[in-house]
């Protein structure tokens, strides 16, 4: 698992990349937390999962997590890039319903 960010004018974008499970959630939560607590004053915050090939339901939790964090700050959160088969993980989880398609 590798977690990179880059800001973009108000616009943080966060690039999860490999897996998502529960043997790397408590060290991605960690890094996440921080990159977003570093950058408070986005307007929004993308979550790109392109890079991402598998996630099972503890990243969901991690991921509302992190939107309940972001939620704190005012700060809108979205999805983009997510595969087939993460996409499905997301759906059936109706983490869209709380972070929309970007």
């Amino acid at each position: 698992m590798e977690i990179k960010y880059k800001l973009n004018g108000k616009d943080l974008f966060l690039f999860v990349m490999g897996e998502l499970d529960e043997h790397v959630a408590p060290k991605a939560k960690d890094i996440l937390d921080k990159v977003i607590s570093l950058n408070a004053c986005a307007e929004k915050v993308v979550f790109d999962l392109s890079g991402l090939s598998f996630m099972d339901s503890t990243g969901v939790g991690l991921l509302i997590g992190r939107y309940k964090k972001l939620n704190e700050y005012c700060i809108p959160a979205y999805i983009r890039g997510a595969s087939s088969s993460t996409e499905r993980v997301i759906e059936l989880a109706g983490l869209y319903g709380i972070m929309p398609k970007y």
